[in-house]
């Protein structure tokens, strides 16, 4: 039991640890079943817009349920919320297993397959969602006089688990192409060490609901502005996945919205308000851009006979050991200084990344990006906890959740129209506008229109013309890289948020964190 008087129970913390390291453990090894053409493409017949709906299966699942969870976790219990993270890796187990030996039997029952895959993705991303839902309050609240150290340290157990998940991945390459279901069996290992280690745990309560702070209250610090940002990403996210109408979506958002006002009576905390928004662009420069950085350093990393997930690796690690010193940096200059470092460090990353032209620089450049992106979410977890005490598990998480959704809804997409303009741009120069209109489609997404190279154009152009397409290949396959230098803005316009926040702090006394319940308010 952990409370301010006693002291941390270290086998709870680190069972949740192991908790978050089982979690990292099934991102990086359904990736690589994913995108691996030799597993589940080749087993199933995916084709690359199959693979990415499979991914995504796992990913929107998780944002919405870490918030969904939020709102009950305090009634239902943090064990019974661990109980059902530990059901939902045994349910993605059974489905993955389930699907191999449909397609063992019958090499043609793809689409069954298919099907047992998708929802056992679905299933696997509820559970790694409610994962982050129980271990994030759970800590803040044995370590409520030093938050921002310790959901550093915690969370150094993502990256941590990447690099070990992904180094076995690596390791099991060659019995996994035989047998994929290998990648499936070493989730169990984490998972089995953490249910555990939590299941002989006394979870304390939060000390929202130690303080004596309502339920009303806690959804007051949140708001109806808070609730539209994360309302409006939720049903964008379930509009995409199940195909509703607009009327249903924003029918869907409305109702949401209203119902979450009429019972809170409150426009929420301003500073939440405020930090939801900065983390649109935050999760869409930590996240959103991992996978362009792959991308740049896939082609010299094949070139030395190596594989491009060592980049994921490599910064992983860098994450990882810097997150536990996460602590000694924050006595020194208080976590929203520590935010604006970060901003710096990504933006010289970012822009040095976007103008490396050897293996060396761009190892270098990647470096100062993964100095960068270490500390940007869970120190802006502790911002919130330690801002907006009285909203507990939701503020806490939900702010997780919306960066999630919207790196899926929004910044994946920005992404993807700012490297699609920089390669329209590369494509005129090296050849002329003409030679682009006829190898150009037109696309939408969700803040508008976008132009983007057709494949199947540029592949009938080589036929005809195969200088002219030679041109227009590596003009756009050094649209990712040059994209990184206008990608830099997301963490410029951070860098002037952490900045006014700063200073609005200073007028006020300087930062301190808000403290409830025994003499706090």
């Amino acid at each position: 039991m952990s409370t301010q008087e006693n002291k941390p129970d270290m086998a709870l913390f680190w069972g949740c640890f192991i908790a978050l390291i089982t979690t990292a453990f099934a991102f990086i090894t359904r990736a690589f079943l994913v995108n691996d053409p030799s597993l589940w493409p080749k087993t199933f017949g995916l084709d690359n817009v199959q693979a990415g709906e499979l991914f995504g299966a796992g990913i929107w699942p998780f944002a919405i349920s870490i918030i969904i969870f939020s709102l009950i976790i305090d009634r239902i219990g943090y064990k019974t919320a661990m109980w059902f993270s530990f059901v939902c890796y045994v349910g993605y187990a059974i489905l993955a297993l389930q699907a191999y030996g449909v397609i063992t039997a019958d090499p043609n029952a793809k689409k069954e397959a298919y099907n047992l895959l998708y929802w056992g993705s679905v299933i696997l991303g509820l559970g790694n969602g409610t994962v982050e839902a129980y271990i994030n309050p759970v800590v803040a609240t044995m370590f409520n006089k030093d938050k921002s150290k310790w959901l550093n340290i915690l969370h150094a157990a993502w990256p941590g688990g990447l690099v070990i998940g992904g180094v076995l991945t690596l390791a099991l390459g060659g019995y996994a192409a035989q047998d994929w279901r290998i990648l499936v069996y070493i989730i169990a290992a984490p998972a089995l060490v953490y249910v555990f280690m939590l299941s002989r745990a006394v979870f304390p309560p939060n000390e929202r609901v130690a303080a004596g702070t309502t339920y009303r209250e806690m959804l007051a610090e949140f708001g109806i502005l808070g609730a539209a940002i994360a309302s409006y990403l939720i049903t964008a996210q379930l509009a995409q996945v199940f195909a509703w109408s607009a009327m249903i979506q924003w029918s869907v958002f409305a109702a949401m919205v209203i119902s979450f006002g009429i019972y809170s009576r409150s426009l929420g905390r301003g500073i939440l308000v405020f930090l939801c928004l900065v983390m649109i662009p935050l999760a869409t420069t930590e996240l959103g851009t991992d996978g362009a950085i792959s991308g740049i350093m896939e082609k010299p990393m094949h070139a030395i006979g190596g594989n491009g997930m060592w980049v994921l690796i490599y910064t992983s690690a860098i994450m990882m050991v810097l997150r536990f010193f996460a602590g000694s940096i924050v006595s020194r200059i208080s976590p929203l200084g520590l935010l604006a470092g970060s901003a710096v460090l990504a933006i010289v990353g970012l822009s040095s990344l976007a103008a490396a032209s050897s293996l060396v620089m761009i190892f270098i450049a990647a470096t100062v990006y993964a100095f960068g992106k270490t500390f940007f979410w869970p120190t802006t977890l502790a911002v919130v906890s330690e801002q907006t005490p009285k909203g507990g598990a939701l503020t806490l998480n939900a702010i997780g959740g919306i960066g999630m959704l919207a790196v899926g809804i929004l910044g994946g997409p920005v992404i993807g129209a700012i490297t699609e303009k920089t390669a329209e741009t590369a494509i005129v120069q090296q050849t002329s506008a003409e030679t682009y209109a006829k190898v150009s489609k037109d696309g939408s997404y969700v803040l508008g229109s976008y132009k983007a190279v057709d494949a199947a154009k540029v592949a009938a152009l080589e036929a005809t013309d195969k200088a002219t397409a030679t041109k227009i290949t590596a003009a756009r396959e050094g649209a990712n890289q040059g994209a990184l230098a206008k990608i830099a803005m997301f963490p410029v316009f951070m860098l002037a948020c952490y900045i006014g926040l700063i200073l609005w702090f200073r007028s006020r006394g300087g930062y301190k964190a808000e403290v409830i319940g025994a003499g706090g308010h």
